[in-house]
């Protein structure tokens, strides 16, 4: 196992992949860990999106010992994060670890064209009232760690309708979270609205953007694709 020290080491290891990338929050030799073994690698970095994440990819027979010896080096609060057939054979490999969740990972460097009124709140005010509402269980909250800014669709009075957080962006990568609609206002293409923005705005900032969805959500899916989004089953392991 060799330690990676600096953000190109890893683009460069890692062969570009935008999650390890992600991963990496221009934070390594600081924040986040990465080691390589083989043609395995490992991103280790505590509190990102809510969990302290060990995003891998590789061939399983490099990738077990080196997950397992990252384990050892970081804690076992840290969750192999990674390609959903990836972390289901990692979790037949190594007896210690359970997987704990699938979802999906999307990412793009397409700037949407969609016409969209959403802008960026100078603030927070009104986001945590909307989310208790119609996302109480989202990663993204105002205030949290790495939760950087919030945009929205407002209403005439300037009520909000649909909100997204530029939440835990790396140099390279821009991320999505805490996307709500507030229940009334559904069905009126508000969430596609303030995802095209913050989408925009991202890429046209760190060169690409992502975000991570519920794979049985198809409607949020569908959304995301139509805004140039590709998708991949990824999947999280635990000890």
């Amino acid at each position: 196992m060799r330690e990676i020290s600096t953000a190109g080491e890893l683009a460069s290891v890692a062969d570009g992949d935008a999650l390890l990338v992600w991963a990496g929050q221009g934070e390594l030799g600081r924040r986040a860990r990465a080691w390589y073994a083989g043609d395995a690698v490992a991103v280790g970095i505590p509190d990102l999106s809510k969990h302290d994440r060990l995003v891998v990819r590789g061939p399983m027979d490099d990738l077990a010992p080196l997950v397992s010896q990252a384990l050892a080096e970081l804690g076992p609060s840290f969750r192999p994060f990674g390609e959903e057939p990836v972390i289901r054979e990692l979790v037949d490999r190594v007896p210690e670890l359970s997987l704990r969740a699938t979802f999906g990972w999307m990412e793009t460097t397409v700037v949407p064209s969609h016409a969209t009124t959403a802008a960026w709140l100078d603030g927070d005010a009104g986001v945590e009232a909307l989310l208790s509402e119609a996302s109480p269980e989202s990663y993204a909250q105002p205030g949290d760690s790495g939760v950087l800014r919030w945009a929205a669709v407002t209403g005439e009075a300037g009520e909000l309708l649909s909100v997204a957080a530029d939440a835990w962006s790396a140099p390279e990568i821009g991320f999505i979270a805490g996307v709500a609609t507030r229940p009334d206002a559904r069905g009126q293409g508000l969430s596609r609205q303030v995802c095209a923005f913050v989408t925009a705005e991202l890429v046209k900032r760190h060169g690409q953007a992502a975000l991570m969805v519920h794979g049985a959500n198809e409607i949020a899916v569908s959304v995301y694709r139509k805004l140039g989004y590709t998708y991949r089953a990824v999947a999280a392991a635990q000890m």
